[in-house]
């Protein structure tokens, strides 16, 4: 096995993380009754789970093995509505850092196919990076008073946005 297969793998536990991550996040802020915040973040976990699902129909597209690692609980106790996002955006930082390494993986194998499929994951890394720095932005600006950010959320949505190019397939999709 390739180390890039071995690496993807991986992915796919650091995106399902990702996912749980973001579901105890959007959780918090659903109990905080705070439902913009909480509809980011819902729709930020099921976008890392199609990431995963992504990675798993390459995967099978070329003949690879699959493995569907477990993963540890996400952090669910949150001091204020800022550390949510602020472990986002470290969270975002780690996948672009693990992206990055993927792609340097697939270059030195000459792998051109692996590369080709990780230059859509490495653009989408811009735009979550951006959005979850903004986001802090937004969040520690209102800290104190968290409505202004559900009111700025609802007249500003970002996030979400179309990495360019054509996303990959998505395995039971």
């Amino acid at each position: 096995m390739s180390r890039l297969i071995e690496q993807l793998n991986e992915q796919i536990a650091h995106e399902y993380s990702a996912h749980q991550q973001y579901v105890a996040a959007a959780v918090f802020y659903d109990t905080q009754a705070l439902p913009e915040l909480a509809g980011f973040f819902y729709r930020q976990a099921v976008e890392e789970r199609t990431h995963a699902m992504m990675i798993v129909r390459y995967l099978i597209d070329i003949d690879a093995a699959v493995t569907i690692p477990g993963i540890a609980a996400p952090k669910t106790d949150f001091a204020d509505v800022v550390e949510p996002v602020a472990l986002s955006l470290e969270q975002e930082r780690r996948v672009s850092e693990q992206f990055d390494e993927l792609a340097e993986t697939a270059a030195s194998e000459k792998d051109h196919k692996g590369l080709n499929f990780l230059q859509w994951f490495l653009k989408e890394q811009v735009e979550e990076v951006a959005t979850m720095s903004h986001l802090l932005t937004v969040v520690e600006r209102g800290r104190d008073q968290p409505l202004l950010i559900e009111d700025f959320l609802a007249r500003n949505p970002f996030g979400g946005g179309d990495a360019g190019g054509a996303q990959p397939a998505v395995a039971g999709g």
